[in-house]
Protein backbone atom coordinates (compact mmCIF):
# COMPACT_ATOMS: atom_id res chain seq x y z
CA UNK A 1 0.00 0.00 0.00
CA UNK A 2 0.69 3.59 0.17
CA UNK A 3 0.09 6.70 2.15
CA UNK A 4 1.14 10.05 0.99
CA UNK A 5 3.04 11.11 3.98
CA UNK A 6 4.42 9.95 7.44
CA UNK A 7 3.14 9.00 10.44
CA UNK A 8 3.20 11.47 12.77
CA UNK A 9 2.83 9.50 16.23
CA UNK A 10 0.95 6.44 17.21
CA UNK A 11 0.01 8.11 20.44
CA UNK A 12 -3.66 8.36 20.36
CA UNK A 13 -3.76 11.29 23.13
CA UNK A 14 -1.49 13.57 20.72
CA UNK A 15 -2.43 13.13 17.46
CA UNK A 16 -5.42 11.63 14.89
CA UNK A 17 -3.86 13.14 11.69
CA UNK A 18 -5.08 11.40 8.69
CA UNK A 19 -2.07 8.83 8.32
CA UNK A 20 -1.78 8.31 12.05
CA UNK A 21 -5.59 7.79 12.81
CA UNK A 22 -5.46 5.08 9.09
CA UNK A 23 -2.24 3.19 11.25
CA UNK A 24 -4.43 3.57 14.98
CA UNK A 25 -7.38 1.82 13.25
CA UNK A 26 -5.58 -1.21 12.08
CA UNK A 27 -3.27 -1.33 15.51
CA UNK A 28 -6.28 -0.40 18.23
CA UNK A 29 -9.69 -1.37 19.08
CA UNK A 30 -11.80 0.85 21.01
CA UNK A 31 -15.66 -0.26 22.69
CA UNK A 32 -17.22 0.74 18.66
CA UNK A 33 -15.57 0.49 15.22
CA UNK A 34 -16.70 1.91 12.04
CA UNK A 35 -18.46 -1.25 9.41
CA UNK A 36 -18.33 -0.80 6.00
CA UNK A 37 -21.69 1.31 6.35
CA UNK A 38 -19.28 3.98 8.06
CA UNK A 39 -21.99 3.09 11.03
CA UNK A 40 -20.18 2.23 14.83
CA UNK A 41 -20.53 -1.44 15.70
CA UNK A 42 -19.76 -3.25 19.09
CA UNK A 43 -15.49 -4.06 18.89
CA UNK A 44 -14.18 -4.38 22.64
CA UNK A 45 -17.60 -3.81 24.25
CA UNK A 46 -19.68 -6.88 23.69
CA UNK A 47 -22.86 -5.07 25.09
CA UNK A 48 -24.45 -1.73 26.79
CA UNK A 49 -26.89 -0.01 28.85
CA UNK A 50 -28.29 3.45 29.10
CA UNK A 51 -30.14 5.07 31.83
CA UNK A 52 -33.11 6.63 31.21
CA UNK A 53 -32.28 10.33 31.65
CA UNK A 54 -29.62 8.89 29.15
CA UNK A 55 -26.64 10.40 31.26
CA UNK A 56 -25.16 6.80 32.55
CA UNK A 57 -23.73 4.09 29.84
CA UNK A 58 -22.42 0.88 31.24
CA UNK A 59 -20.26 -0.93 28.91
CA UNK A 60 -19.48 -4.77 29.19
CA UNK A 61 -16.26 -6.13 27.84
CA UNK A 62 -15.70 -8.78 26.21
CA UNK A 63 -12.46 -11.17 26.60
CA UNK A 64 -9.44 -9.21 24.85
CA UNK A 65 -5.61 -9.03 25.06
CA UNK A 66 -3.02 -6.59 24.14
CA UNK A 67 -0.40 -7.97 21.99
CA UNK A 68 2.04 -8.91 25.08
CA UNK A 69 -0.31 -11.29 26.39
CA UNK A 70 -1.86 -8.58 28.91
CA UNK A 71 -5.88 -8.68 29.00
CA UNK A 72 -7.69 -5.07 27.88
CA UNK A 73 -9.87 -4.35 30.66
CA UNK A 74 -12.04 -1.42 31.54
CA UNK A 75 -9.13 0.27 33.71
CA UNK A 76 -6.92 0.72 30.21
CA UNK A 77 -10.39 3.15 29.20
CA UNK A 78 -10.43 4.89 32.18
CA UNK A 79 -6.31 5.86 32.43
CA UNK A 80 -6.54 5.98 28.60
CA UNK A 81 -9.14 8.50 28.39
CA UNK A 82 -7.44 10.17 31.80
CA UNK A 83 -4.62 10.50 29.82
CA UNK A 84 -5.92 12.68 26.91
CA UNK A 85 -7.20 14.98 29.51
CA UNK A 86 -3.98 15.08 31.06
CA UNK A 87 -2.17 15.49 27.59
CA UNK A 88 -4.66 17.81 26.49
CA UNK A 89 -3.94 17.38 22.83
CA UNK A 90 -5.26 18.66 19.60
CA UNK A 91 -8.35 16.58 19.44
CA UNK A 92 -9.54 16.80 23.12
CA UNK A 93 -12.45 18.62 21.82
CA UNK A 94 -14.01 15.29 20.97
CA UNK A 95 -14.13 14.76 24.74
CA UNK A 96 -16.61 18.13 24.75
CA UNK A 97 -18.51 16.79 21.88
CA UNK A 98 -18.84 13.48 23.43
CA UNK A 99 -20.48 15.75 26.50
CA UNK A 100 -17.83 13.48 28.81
CA UNK A 101 -19.16 14.59 32.80
CA UNK A 102 -16.73 17.41 34.01
CA UNK A 103 -14.52 17.94 31.03
CA UNK A 104 -15.56 21.62 30.48
CA UNK A 105 -14.49 21.99 34.60
CA UNK A 106 -11.09 20.13 33.57
CA UNK A 107 -9.89 22.28 30.53
CA UNK A 108 -11.29 25.44 33.04
CA UNK A 109 -8.50 23.70 35.54
CA UNK A 110 -11.61 23.86 38.12
CA UNK A 111 -11.48 19.99 38.50
CA UNK A 112 -8.39 17.30 37.24
CA UNK A 113 -7.94 15.03 34.98
CA UNK A 114 -9.27 12.01 37.20
CA UNK A 115 -12.90 14.05 38.36
CA UNK A 116 -13.48 12.68 34.26
CA UNK A 117 -16.77 10.82 33.64
CA UNK A 118 -15.18 7.31 33.39
CA UNK A 119 -14.50 4.89 35.68
CA UNK A 120 -13.64 0.99 35.56
CA UNK A 121 -16.25 -0.60 37.86
CA UNK A 122 -14.01 -3.79 37.47
CA UNK A 123 -11.86 -5.64 34.87
CA UNK A 124 -14.95 -6.16 32.69
CA UNK A 125 -17.42 -2.94 33.65
CA UNK A 126 -16.79 0.53 32.24
CA UNK A 127 -18.90 3.25 33.67
CA UNK A 128 -19.41 6.51 31.77
CA UNK A 129 -21.20 9.60 32.96
CA UNK A 130 -22.19 12.56 30.64
CA UNK A 131 -23.09 16.13 31.66
CA UNK A 132 -25.95 15.72 29.31
CA UNK A 133 -27.21 12.90 26.98
CA UNK A 134 -25.24 13.07 23.38
CA UNK A 135 -26.58 11.53 20.18
CA UNK A 136 -22.88 11.20 18.83
CA UNK A 137 -21.72 9.03 21.41
CA UNK A 138 -21.57 5.64 19.72
CA UNK A 139 -19.96 7.73 16.04
CA UNK A 140 -17.12 9.22 18.35
CA UNK A 141 -16.14 6.10 20.59
CA UNK A 142 -15.60 4.43 17.68
CA UNK A 143 -12.27 7.23 17.08
CA UNK A 144 -8.70 6.87 18.14
CA UNK A 145 -9.16 9.23 20.70
CA UNK A 146 -11.28 6.70 22.40
CA UNK A 147 -9.24 3.88 22.36
CA UNK A 148 -7.66 2.07 25.55
CA UNK A 149 -4.01 2.36 27.03
CA UNK A 150 -1.85 0.29 28.56
CA UNK A 151 -0.74 2.09 31.31
CA UNK A 152 2.56 0.06 32.07
CA UNK A 153 3.34 -0.20 29.10
CA UNK A 154 2.91 3.85 28.27
CA UNK A 155 4.66 4.60 31.18
CA UNK A 156 7.81 1.80 30.16
CA UNK A 157 7.92 3.25 26.94
CA UNK A 158 8.12 7.08 28.40
CA UNK A 159 8.53 9.89 26.08
CA UNK A 160 9.65 7.48 23.30
CA UNK A 161 5.62 5.95 23.32
CA UNK A 162 3.93 6.13 19.76
CA UNK A 163 7.14 6.82 18.31
CA UNK A 164 8.63 3.77 17.46
CA UNK A 165 7.12 0.60 15.91
CA UNK A 166 8.40 -1.58 19.35
CA UNK A 167 6.86 1.67 21.55
CA UNK A 168 3.32 0.85 20.35
CA UNK A 169 1.63 -1.87 22.01
CA UNK A 170 -1.74 -3.18 20.20
CA UNK A 171 -5.26 -4.63 20.46
CA UNK A 172 -6.45 -4.26 17.47
CA UNK A 173 -6.07 -6.56 14.29
CA UNK A 174 -2.56 -5.52 13.60
CA UNK A 175 0.75 -5.13 15.09
CA UNK A 176 3.62 -3.22 14.09
CA UNK A 177 6.45 -4.96 13.10
CA UNK A 178 9.15 -2.26 11.13
CA UNK A 179 8.59 1.30 10.99
CA UNK A 180 11.41 3.36 8.92
CA UNK A 181 10.59 6.91 9.42
CA UNK A 182 9.61 9.12 6.02
CA UNK A 183 9.91 5.66 4.09
CA UNK A 184 7.70 2.57 5.17
CA UNK A 185 5.76 0.98 7.91
CA UNK A 186 4.86 -2.93 8.17
CA UNK A 187 2.17 -4.31 9.80
CA UNK A 188 1.58 -8.14 10.46
CA UNK A 189 -1.96 -10.04 11.81
CA UNK A 190 -2.01 -10.23 15.64
CA UNK A 191 -2.59 -13.44 16.62
CA UNK A 192 -3.90 -12.23 19.82
CA UNK A 193 -6.85 -10.03 18.69
CA UNK A 194 -10.01 -11.28 20.11
CA UNK A 195 -11.35 -11.37 16.28
CA UNK A 196 -8.63 -12.73 14.58
CA UNK A 197 -10.54 -15.41 12.92
CA UNK A 198 -11.81 -12.74 10.81
CA UNK A 199 -8.57 -11.16 9.93
CA UNK A 200 -7.22 -12.53 6.67
CA UNK A 201 -3.98 -10.34 5.77
CA UNK A 202 -1.07 -11.96 7.19
CA UNK A 203 1.32 -8.88 6.31
CA UNK A 204 0.98 -5.45 4.90
CA UNK A 205 3.69 -3.21 3.59
CA UNK A 206 2.95 0.43 3.58
CA UNK A 207 5.44 2.72 1.61
CA UNK A 208 5.35 6.92 2.23
CA UNK A 209 4.91 7.93 -1.71
CA UNK A 210 4.26 11.92 -2.19
CA UNK A 211 4.56 12.06 -6.07
CA UNK A 212 1.97 10.63 -7.45
CA UNK A 213 3.54 9.52 -10.88
CA UNK A 214 6.01 7.87 -8.32
CA UNK A 215 2.76 5.81 -6.79
CA UNK A 216 1.78 4.54 -10.22
CA UNK A 217 4.82 3.46 -10.91
CA UNK A 218 4.68 1.26 -8.11
CA UNK A 219 1.41 0.29 -9.22
CA UNK A 220 2.17 -0.47 -12.62
CA UNK A 221 5.40 -2.32 -11.44
CA UNK A 222 3.34 -4.76 -9.27
CA UNK A 223 4.81 -3.20 -6.22
CA UNK A 224 2.18 -2.08 -4.11
CA UNK A 225 -1.51 -2.93 -4.56
CA UNK A 226 -3.19 0.12 -3.70
CA UNK A 227 -1.98 3.64 -4.79
CA UNK A 228 -3.30 7.33 -3.68
CA UNK A 229 -2.47 10.37 -3.96
CA UNK A 230 -3.13 10.69 -7.57
CA UNK A 231 -4.25 13.25 -10.60
CA UNK A 232 -5.76 12.78 -13.63
CA UNK A 233 -2.69 12.92 -15.20
CA UNK A 234 -0.85 10.11 -13.43
CA UNK A 235 -4.27 7.76 -14.03
CA UNK A 236 -4.64 8.01 -18.00
CA UNK A 237 -5.15 4.77 -19.56
CA UNK A 238 -6.91 2.91 -16.41
CA UNK A 239 -10.28 5.19 -16.41
CA UNK A 240 -12.33 2.00 -16.81
CA UNK A 241 -10.56 -0.49 -15.58
CA UNK A 242 -11.35 -2.84 -13.09
CA UNK A 243 -8.58 -1.57 -10.82
CA UNK A 244 -9.54 2.54 -10.71
CA UNK A 245 -11.84 3.71 -8.27
CA UNK A 246 -12.76 7.33 -8.31
CA UNK A 247 -14.79 8.91 -5.13
CA UNK A 248 -15.52 11.81 -2.82
CA UNK A 249 -13.89 12.49 0.28
CA UNK A 250 -15.30 14.60 3.34
CA UNK A 251 -12.00 15.76 3.17
CA UNK A 252 -11.34 19.75 2.10
CA UNK A 253 -9.20 22.62 1.50
CA UNK A 254 -8.97 26.08 3.21
CA UNK A 255 -6.85 28.83 4.01
CA UNK A 256 -6.12 29.60 7.29
CA UNK A 257 -6.09 33.69 7.46
CA UNK A 258 -3.62 34.87 10.63
CA UNK A 259 -4.75 38.22 11.97
CA UNK A 260 -1.47 38.77 13.68
CA UNK A 261 -0.65 40.02 10.10
CA UNK A 262 -2.54 43.19 9.98
CA UNK A 263 -3.57 43.36 7.02
CA UNK A 264 -6.23 40.75 7.95
CA UNK A 265 -8.14 42.30 10.79
CA UNK A 266 -9.75 44.35 7.92
CA UNK A 267 -12.97 42.34 7.16
CA UNK A 268 -12.91 43.56 3.17
CA UNK A 269 -9.60 42.17 2.76
CA UNK A 270 -10.53 38.53 4.30
CA UNK A 271 -13.57 38.99 2.01
CA UNK A 272 -12.22 39.86 -0.94
CA UNK A 273 -9.38 37.47 -1.45
CA UNK A 274 -12.00 34.68 -0.43
CA UNK A 275 -14.69 36.22 -3.33
CA UNK A 276 -12.09 36.72 -5.28
CA UNK A 277 -10.73 32.28 -5.72
CA UNK A 278 -11.50 31.15 -9.28
CA UNK A 279 -12.65 27.80 -7.47
CA UNK A 280 -14.04 26.44 -10.70
CA UNK A 281 -10.71 26.71 -13.01
CA UNK A 282 -8.91 25.48 -10.26
CA UNK A 283 -10.82 22.09 -9.49
CA UNK A 284 -12.08 21.63 -13.04
CA UNK A 285 -8.68 22.72 -15.29
CA UNK A 286 -5.74 22.67 -12.83
CA UNK A 287 -6.59 19.43 -10.35
CA UNK A 288 -9.46 17.66 -12.58
CA UNK A 289 -9.51 15.12 -10.21
CA UNK A 290 -13.07 14.55 -8.73
CA UNK A 291 -11.82 17.54 -6.55
CA UNK A 292 -15.17 20.07 -6.44
CA UNK A 293 -15.37 24.13 -5.55
CA UNK A 294 -16.30 24.74 -2.02
CA UNK A 295 -17.88 27.66 -0.58
CA UNK A 296 -18.27 26.51 2.93
CA UNK A 297 -16.57 24.67 5.56
CA UNK A 298 -18.87 22.09 5.63
CA UNK A 299 -18.41 19.75 2.55
CA UNK A 300 -21.40 18.44 0.23
CA UNK A 301 -23.35 15.47 0.40
CA UNK A 302 -22.20 15.45 3.99
CA UNK A 303 -24.70 15.12 7.17
CA UNK A 304 -27.94 14.41 6.31
CA UNK A 305 -30.74 17.49 7.87
CA UNK A 306 -33.93 16.08 9.69
CA UNK A 307 -35.94 16.98 6.59
CA UNK A 308 -33.85 14.86 4.46
CA UNK A 309 -31.44 17.43 3.20
CA UNK A 310 -27.32 17.62 2.79
CA UNK A 311 -26.13 20.36 5.18
CA UNK A 312 -24.25 22.26 2.21
CA UNK A 313 -27.54 22.07 -0.21
CA UNK A 314 -29.39 23.77 3.44
CA UNK A 315 -27.55 26.13 3.79
CA UNK A 316 -25.53 27.10 -0.15
CA UNK A 317 -22.58 28.78 -1.47
CA UNK A 318 -21.68 31.40 1.30
CA UNK A 319 -18.60 32.75 -0.12
CA UNK A 320 -19.42 33.02 -3.80
CA UNK A 321 -19.64 36.63 -5.58
CA UNK A 322 -18.25 37.88 -8.59
CA UNK A 323 -15.12 38.87 -9.63
CA UNK A 324 -16.24 42.55 -9.67
CA UNK A 325 -17.67 42.94 -6.40
CA UNK A 326 -14.56 41.22 -4.71
CA UNK A 327 -12.26 44.07 -6.81
CA UNK A 328 -14.32 46.62 -5.31
CA UNK A 329 -13.95 45.32 -1.62
CA UNK A 330 -9.96 45.10 -1.89
CA UNK A 331 -9.90 48.60 -3.32
CA UNK A 332 -12.13 49.53 -0.06
CA UNK A 333 -9.67 47.16 2.44
CA UNK A 334 -6.63 48.74 0.99
CA UNK A 335 -7.83 52.21 1.61
CA UNK A 336 -9.00 51.36 4.59
CA UNK A 337 -5.48 50.15 6.05
CA UNK A 338 -3.84 52.74 4.25
CA UNK A 339 -1.93 50.63 2.01
CA UNK A 340 -1.82 50.23 -1.90
CA UNK A 341 -0.31 46.97 -1.95
CA UNK A 342 0.28 43.65 0.17
CA UNK A 343 2.85 40.86 -0.32
CA UNK A 344 1.55 37.74 2.28
CA UNK A 345 2.99 34.64 2.32
CA UNK A 346 1.94 31.56 2.11
CA UNK A 347 2.74 28.30 3.49
CA UNK A 348 1.74 25.26 2.10
CA UNK A 349 2.26 21.28 2.21
CA UNK A 350 5.36 19.40 0.12
CA UNK A 351 2.77 17.08 -1.79
CA UNK A 352 1.20 17.50 -5.50
CA UNK A 353 -2.03 18.90 -5.27
CA UNK A 354 -1.00 21.57 -2.75
CA UNK A 355 1.84 22.58 -5.08
CA UNK A 356 -0.73 23.07 -7.72
CA UNK A 357 -2.91 24.49 -5.65
CA UNK A 358 -0.49 27.10 -4.60
CA UNK A 359 1.12 27.84 -7.71
CA UNK A 360 -2.74 28.49 -9.64
CA UNK A 361 -3.48 31.05 -6.57
CA UNK A 362 -0.20 33.22 -7.20
CA UNK A 363 -1.13 33.73 -10.48
CA UNK A 364 -5.19 34.21 -10.06
CA UNK A 365 -4.95 36.31 -7.29
CA UNK A 366 -1.93 38.60 -8.20
CA UNK A 367 -3.81 39.16 -11.79
CA UNK A 368 -7.44 39.98 -10.33
CA UNK A 369 -6.24 41.59 -7.33
CA UNK A 370 -4.04 44.57 -8.41
CA UNK A 371 -1.41 45.67 -5.54
CA UNK A 372 -0.67 41.71 -4.15
CA UNK A 373 1.82 40.20 -4.56
CA UNK A 374 1.30 36.33 -3.18
CA UNK A 375 4.93 34.82 -1.88
CA UNK A 376 4.86 30.85 -1.69
CA UNK A 377 6.65 28.88 0.57
CA UNK A 378 6.48 24.60 1.15
CA UNK A 379 7.21 23.18 4.27
CA UNK A 380 7.08 19.68 4.95
CA UNK A 381 2.87 18.55 6.34
CA UNK A 382 4.41 18.06 10.04
CA UNK A 383 6.19 21.31 10.16
CA UNK A 384 3.29 23.69 8.19
CA UNK A 385 1.03 21.75 10.92
CA UNK A 386 3.28 23.12 13.92
CA UNK A 387 3.59 26.14 12.24
CA UNK A 388 -0.07 26.71 12.18
CA UNK A 389 -0.05 25.65 15.82
CA UNK A 390 2.56 28.37 16.80
CA UNK A 391 0.91 30.97 14.73
CA UNK A 392 4.22 31.24 12.73
CA UNK A 393 2.72 31.72 9.42
CA UNK A 394 0.63 34.69 7.12
CA UNK A 395 -1.80 32.34 5.28
CA UNK A 396 -1.68 28.70 5.25
CA UNK A 397 -3.19 26.25 2.89
CA UNK A 398 -4.69 23.65 4.78
CA UNK A 399 -6.74 20.90 5.29
CA UNK A 400 -9.85 19.01 7.26
CA UNK A 401 -11.20 16.08 7.32
CA UNK A 402 -14.85 14.66 9.12
CA UNK A 403 -13.90 12.32 11.67
CA UNK A 404 -17.46 11.73 12.08
CA UNK A 405 -20.46 11.85 10.07
CA UNK A 406 -21.47 15.55 11.68
CA UNK A 407 -21.18 19.29 10.98
CA UNK A 408 -20.02 19.67 14.52
CA UNK A 409 -16.72 17.79 12.73
CA UNK A 410 -16.35 21.19 10.96
CA UNK A 411 -17.87 23.42 13.10
CA UNK A 412 -16.37 22.69 16.49
CA UNK A 413 -12.83 23.54 15.06
CA UNK A 414 -13.59 27.33 15.43
CA UNK A 415 -14.62 27.55 18.65
CA UNK A 416 -12.51 30.28 21.16
CA UNK A 417 -9.64 28.35 22.34
CA UNK A 418 -10.16 24.98 20.38
CA UNK A 419 -6.49 23.73 19.46
CA UNK A 420 -7.53 22.77 16.35
CA UNK A 421 -8.59 26.72 15.61
CA UNK A 422 -5.21 27.84 14.79
CA UNK A 423 -6.41 31.01 14.16
CA UNK A 424 -7.16 32.90 16.84
CA UNK A 425 -10.47 33.26 15.71
CA UNK A 426 -12.66 34.00 18.44
CA UNK A 427 -16.35 35.13 18.45
CA UNK A 428 -18.50 35.23 21.32
CA UNK A 429 -21.78 34.51 19.97
CA UNK A 430 -20.49 31.77 18.21
CA UNK A 431 -18.99 29.84 21.07
CA UNK A 432 -22.11 30.82 22.91
CA UNK A 433 -24.38 29.45 19.47
CA UNK A 434 -22.13 26.36 19.39
CA UNK A 435 -22.42 25.48 23.64
CA UNK A 436 -25.98 25.72 23.12
CA UNK A 437 -26.24 23.12 20.02
CA UNK A 438 -24.30 20.70 22.22
CA UNK A 439 -27.16 20.68 24.86
CA UNK A 440 -30.10 20.74 22.23
CA UNK A 441 -31.45 17.27 22.32
CA UNK A 442 -33.86 18.68 19.21
CA UNK A 443 -32.87 17.50 16.30
CA UNK A 444 -34.37 20.29 13.77
CA UNK A 445 -33.40 22.65 16.58
CA UNK A 446 -29.75 21.75 16.82
CA UNK A 447 -29.49 21.22 13.07
CA UNK A 448 -30.86 25.16 12.68
CA UNK A 449 -28.05 26.14 15.13
CA UNK A 450 -25.54 24.13 12.78
CA UNK A 451 -26.46 26.05 9.74
CA UNK A 452 -26.16 29.44 11.29
CA UNK A 453 -22.83 28.78 12.88
CA UNK A 454 -21.18 28.22 9.34
CA UNK A 455 -23.08 31.67 8.26
CA UNK A 456 -21.43 33.35 11.13
CA UNK A 457 -17.82 31.25 10.97
CA UNK A 458 -17.75 32.59 6.86
CA UNK A 459 -20.86 34.88 6.04
CA UNK A 460 -20.52 37.27 8.82
CA UNK A 461 -17.19 37.03 9.95
CA UNK A 462 -15.19 36.15 6.56
CA UNK A 463 -12.99 34.44 8.89
CA UNK A 464 -11.10 31.97 6.12
CA UNK A 465 -10.87 31.24 2.93
CA UNK A 466 -13.17 28.02 1.86
CA UNK A 467 -11.53 26.57 -1.39
CA UNK A 468 -11.77 22.96 -1.90
CA UNK A 469 -13.06 19.67 -1.31
CA UNK A 470 -11.69 16.90 -2.57
CA UNK A 471 -11.90 13.83 -4.45
CA UNK A 472 -10.08 10.60 -4.41
CA UNK A 473 -8.08 8.47 -7.39
CA UNK A 474 -7.30 5.31 -6.44
CA UNK A 475 -5.75 2.44 -8.11
CA UNK A 476 -6.37 -1.20 -6.38
CA UNK A 477 -5.78 -4.54 -7.63
CA UNK A 478 -9.46 -6.44 -8.21
CA UNK A 479 -8.13 -9.26 -6.49
CA UNK A 480 -8.06 -6.85 -3.42
CA UNK A 481 -11.33 -7.81 -1.51
CA UNK A 482 -12.78 -6.70 1.96
CA UNK A 483 -10.69 -3.04 2.45
CA UNK A 484 -13.08 -0.58 3.16
CA UNK A 485 -12.95 2.68 1.62
CA UNK A 486 -14.84 4.81 4.55
CA UNK A 487 -16.27 8.32 3.51
CA UNK A 488 -16.28 9.80 6.95
CA UNK A 489 -14.37 9.51 9.59
CA UNK A 490 -11.00 6.81 9.05
CA UNK A 491 -10.09 6.74 5.35
CA UNK A 492 -10.11 2.89 5.42
CA UNK A 493 -10.21 -0.19 7.02
CA UNK A 494 -7.70 -3.34 6.73
CA UNK A 495 -9.65 -5.22 9.37
CA UNK A 496 -11.72 -7.73 6.77
CA UNK A 497 -9.36 -6.92 3.70
CA UNK A 498 -8.15 -10.36 1.94
CA UNK A 499 -6.17 -10.97 -1.19
CA UNK A 500 -8.55 -13.10 -4.20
Amino acid sequence: MIEGDEISTLDVAKDMSAVSANAMNSLFDGLFRYNDKDQPELALAQEYKVSEDGLTHTFILRDAQWSNGDPVTAHDFEYGWKRVMQEKGPYISLFELASLLNVNKILDGEMKPDDLGVKAIDDKTLEVKLSVPSPMLEMLLALPIFMPHNQKFVEQAGEKYGLEYDKVLSNGPFVMTDWKHDQSWQYKKNDRYWDAENVKLEEINVFVVKEGSAAVNLFDTGKVDRAVNLSPFDVTGYEGSEHFIKMATTSNSFIRLNPDFAPFKNENIRRAISMAVDRESLTSIVLNDGTIPSYGIVPANFAISPDNMYFRDVNGDLSKDTKEEAQALWQKGLSEIGQTKLEPTLIFSDVDWSKKTAEFLKAQLEKDLPGLTLKLKTVPHQQRVKQEKAFEYEMSLSTWGADYNDPTAFLDMWVTGRAANRMKYSNPSYDELFAKSTMETDPKKRYDMLLELEKILIKEDAALVPLIQFGNLILKRSNVKGLIEHYSGIEYSLKWAYIE
